[in-house]
């Protein structure tokens, strides 16, 4: 009998882990794992009130979502949800890889940009009332607990991945051929 191997599109697991850490594990069948996130997520939310600060946030109530938002906590949000993410697509590139029979070496992709999207989200949350934003009106935008998060983790997010792939990928095939 032959065994039928199933495609798992890393994209959909992404996406399956960006609407609730834990999500993207189970579409990989990665149960464990995905117990493990979700359950740290429900006690991150729980004790940041991060869920409430996002409704705050998005209904423009930014000095109510200042004071409900416990930071401590909260810090460790961007951190869970990067690494949901990223560990979602790896372990579905991974799969996919196992289940062509494919020998070729194993990597991970599109660590630099989970790495800046995690250190990008905790400076936004930590700077998010810095005085400086407060002097500029175009700045102020980054005065907000969930969007300066958000603004300076896609910022540098997106140069994590131009540095990984400018520099590590580049000189790790030059050493290759060498």
């Amino acid at each position: 009998m032959r065994l039928r191997t199933e495609y798992k599109s890393p994209y959909a697991a992404a996406v399956w882990s960006m609407v609730l850490p834990g999500f993207g594990q189970f579409y990989n069948k990665d149960y464990i794992i995905g117990f493990v996130l979700i359950g740290f997520e429900f006690l991150i939310n729980l004790y940041s009130n991060l869920n409430l600060a996002l409704v705050y946030s998005f209904t423009g109530d930014f000095d109510r979502a200042h004071s409900v938002i416990d930071y401590r906590w909260g810090m460790f949000y961007p951190s869970l949800y990067a690494f949901a993410i990223w560990q979602a697509f790896n372990a579905a590139k991974s799969h996919n890889a196992k289940a062509l029979g494919s020998t070729m070496k194993q990597r991970s992709y599109y660590t630099g940009f989970f790495i800046g999207l995690v250190l990008g989200m905790d400076l936004g949350l930590f700077w998010h009332d810095f005085a400086f934003f407060n002097q500029f009106k175009v700045l102020s935008i980054l005065n907000l607990p969930v969007f300066s998060g958000l603004s300076f983790g896609l910022l540098l997010g997106i140069l994590g991945n131009y540095l990984e792939k400018t520099f590590y990928r580049k000189r790790k095939a030059a050493k290759a051929l060498i």
